[in-house]
């Protein structure tokens, strides 16, 4: 049995997937995988996801150039869920920041961007 086969998935065939820098522990991203692409990433060393809203799969990195080189991969002990440790290459978020964590909730309940941007999305992948 392999290791994705012992993954507990949802109603979709899904597991979410926390990406983690590596280095400094910060969050990168949430996305979601299925047990295919749990082994595509497992085979070629990057991070490869399922969209749910284009029900395809991509490869972090596959447009942008920014890859994801996966060091470890752990699950919870519910074998739902799993926390992807990587090396990021430039950024994670498409909206061009390190991390799609780049705002926060301000104390008037506003958000506000808390990061600098790394890399012009329209430039990119295009307007």
């Amino acid at each position: 049995m392999s290791f994705s086969d012992e993954l507990k998935y949802d109603a979709q065939g899904l597991i979410t997937a926390v990406v983690q820098d590596v280095e400094t522990g910060e969050v990168l991203m949430v996305a979601y995988m299925n047990k295919e692409a749990v082994d595509r990433t497992l085979e070629s060393g990057k991070t490869c996801f399922w969209s749910r809203s284009r029900q395809e799969f991509w490869v972090k990195g596959g447009s942008s150039g920014h890859f994801q080189f996966v060091k470890g991969i752990y699950t919870d002990c519910d074998r739902d869920c799993l926390l992807v440790k990587v090396e990021q290459v430039g950024a994670a978020c498409h909206d061009g920041y390190r991390s799609c964590f780049y705002r926060r909730v301000a104390s008037d309940g506003s958000l506000e961007v808390v990061a600098e941007r790394v890399f012009d999305p329209d430039k990119v992948y295009g307007s």
